[in-house]
């Protein structure tokens, strides 16, 4: 089986604090992969270390099908200034930022793609809206509709669904169904246990060190989230305390 990423001995943190520590393992090539663990162990630290926002204390991630420059990154929205004075309609075209370099770039055709992109999230009609007059379902649903645009083959998503309404988290799962079925190589950073068992077919599970990685009936056991908790819980306080280097 081909991999999409590699983890080789991955240290990840910042300063001399190790959040992600000697990780190991592959995502397989179109892949649909849930990262779950307790507060603290080192998710979103991950994904932040895919794209290269975070240099490796030590180790590496090494790019299979896939490369640094084609990847399609949802950072949480607590991360997000949504105080910017633009339209959706102008956040859901940066997502076509790669081939146009900036707004004034845009053709009729790439307004034709933006257009498309918005319906197919449910937001017909809200393209002249403000992002800052947005419910947090309706804002969510405009940052995926970005990332139909991005049309990368690796998806990074930390916590995609969370404060968003029922019916917004199962038209956004249906774009991640998409996404799987055309072949992509999806990450997301989840809290929902049912959603991951429903939806996502491999778990990392991750509590700075790795817990389990693999199908995720066998991942996400009762016994592997009290090991996980037991291990962030052991880990709580300068890194020395938990037998890593300071």
């Amino acid at each position: 089986m081909t991999y999409a990423l590699a983890f080789e001995n991955l240290t990840l943190g910042y300063g001399h604090h190790p959040a992600v520590h000697r990780l190991d393992g592959e995502v397989a090539d179109g892949s649909l992969t849930a990262v779950v663990g307790p507060n603290g162990a080192g998710k979103s630290t991950l994904l932040k270390g895919v794209t290269g926002v975070l240099r490796p204390l030590a180790g590496q991630v090494r790019f299979g099908t896939c490369t640094r420059d084609n990847i399609a990154y949802l950072p949480q929205q607590s991360d997000i200034d949504r105080s910017f004075p633009i339209s959706v309609c102008d956040l859901v075209a940066v997502g076509l930022w790669s081939e146009i370099g900036g707004f004034f770039g845009l053709r009729a055709a790439h307004h034709a793609r933006v257009e498309e992109a918005i319906s197919a999230v449910g937001l017909t009609g809200f393209e002249s809206r403000p992002i800052g007059s947005l419910s947090g379902g309706q804002f969510q649903r405009a940052l995926f509709a970005r990332l139909l645009l991005q049309d990368a083959q690796l998806v990074l998503l930390d916590e995609p669904f969370t404060a968003i309404d029922p019916k917004t988290m199962v038209d956004l799962l249906g774009v991640v169904q998409r996404w799987h079925g055309e072949g992509r190589t999806v990450i997301a950073v989840l809290h929902d246990a049912g959603a991951v068992r429903a939806h996502f077919p491999e778990t990392l599970m991750l509590a700075r060190d790795l817990v389990a990685h693999g199908p995720t009936a066998k991942v996400l056991t009762a016994a592997n989230q009290f090991r996980a908790r037991q291990m962030c819980e052991a880990c709580v306080g300068p890194p020395h305390d938990c037998g890593r280097p300071a």
